[in-house]
């Protein structure tokens, strides 16, 4: 009798829900997820003007997609990206933030971008248990959180690594020229009580508005600073393009969005010399012998499937892919086949204390979360100098040792 209650109760299982069982596979880390598929959120600007932010986002997290997925998946389960295009509109990011923290067949959200964006949406991921992974987020502290993870430089590692370059070029003053905004008020409070551990004086913070047409009155007024820090958002052009126009013979300097090529487009051969911290960002590099591997293979298949940016002024370029984006998705998928499950908590748990060496990981950077839940530390962030020469523009890594 029970071997025909067996066979009954085989028979009443329909043709898609056998399927359906039959596809959820073992991963090649010896589990299975119970799905065929993982689906991931991003949460970006797709058009508009900082839309290149979204596209690269997109494009690196779809390269390492296909990486899960040629390697067996995620517990046996394929990836698949959902995209919500919010511009730079804070009610469209929050709307789409409820979205998907409220979708449970969305495991892990990457974004929004934009530091008040996300303090804007971090407690509905809090509230829905939902993992994410913020890759443009620059302000701000992840240590309270249980499920928000940064994967992109800290202010306060990119104004440290700064002082410490500014330091072995015996510099000893600094201005600051950005936005009122909270990103730079929390520079010019690093520059201000860190500054003199490296023997540096913070000498001015001139907050620049929408409608400038030029920072050159800025200029004029920290004229007598050794170095200044320049925004990393588009205003940070004006003040280049201020600066060689004031005859400014101070460095510039500044955090990891002035390795975009839009500086250079907007600022020409006013950006020589500028000097920014930033992750591991080897692309403009010529030598791709001293390239991480991981970030080599990385980049050379977005190279490969998306191809270039090129400016069309400058001809300088860079790749259609963020590599910080992509850490997110492959934390995630270490994380949870540590976890050996999909369950959030487990997931954050094991992301909290994943360590991955900076020769696997997409950016080149070790990823070593921790209880501060940031993916990067100091070590990784570098000191990189805009230059220019016959055959175009090109960084150099000038760490100080």
């Amino acid at each position: 009798m029970a071997a025909i209650l067996v066979v009954v109760a085989a028979g009443c299982t329909s043709k898609e829900e056998r399927a359906s069982e039959n596809s959820r596979g073992t991963g090649a880390a010896g589990w299975s997820a119970g799905a065929e598929k993982v689906q991931i959120g991003l949460i970006a600007p797709m058009t508009g003007p900082f839309a290149v932010l979204g596209v690269s986002q997109q494009n690196s997290m779809q390269i390492v997609a296909e990486q899960i997925n040629a390697a067996g998946g995620i517990g046996g389960a394929n990836v698949e990206i959902v995209t919500r295009d919010v511009g730079i509109d804070p009610a469209k990011a929050v709307a789409a933030a409820t979205e998907l923290a409220g979708d449970q067949r969305i495991k892990l959200v990457v974004g929004p971008s934009i530091t008040s964006f996300y303090d804007a949406t971090k407690k509905i991921y809090e509230q829905n248990e939902k993992v994410n992974c913020q890759p443009a987020v620059a302000g701000g502290t992840f240590e309270n959180l249980t499920y928000g993870f940064r994967s992109q430089d800290r202010i306060t590692d990119d104004v440290e690594r700064t002082l410490q370059y500014l330091k072995s070029k015996n510099v000893t003053t600094i201005g600051e020229i950005y936005e009122g905004d909270d990103t730079g008020k929390e520079v010019n409070s690093l520059l201000s009580s860190m500054g003199p551990k490296y023997g540096v004086q913070l000498v001015g913070y001139e907050q620049t508005r929408k409608d400038d047409q030029t920072h050159l009155p800025y200029v004029q007024k920290l004229a007598n600073a050794e170095a200044i820090w320049i925004s990393s958002n588009v205003s940070g052009a004006k003040t280049m393009a201020a600066a060689a126009e004031a005859g400014y013979k101070g460095v510039l300097v500044g955090g990891s969005g002035i390795q975009n090529i839009s500086f250079l487009e907007a600022a020409g051969d006013s950006a020589v010399g500028t000097v920014f911290a930033a992750p591991n960002y080897e692309f403009p590099i010529r030598d791709r012998a001293t390239w991480k591997a991981g970030y080599k293979t990385h980049i050379e298949a977005i190279e490969a499937k998306y191809g270039v940016n090129t400016g069309p002024k400058t001809g300088a370029k860079s790749p259609k892919g963020t590599a910080i984006a992509a850490d997110c998705m492959y934390a995630y998928w270490k994380a949870a086949d540590a976890a050996k499950s999909l369950d959030p908590t487990k997931v954050a748990t094991a992301l909290t204390n994943i360590s991955l060496s900076d020769t696997e990981t997409p950016s080149g950077c070790a990823i070593t979360p921790g209880k501060a839940h940031e993916f990067y530390a100091l070590p990784c962030i570098r000191s990189y100098e805009w230059q220019k020469d016959g055959q175009g523009w090109f960084t150099s890594d000038v760490t100080p040792r």
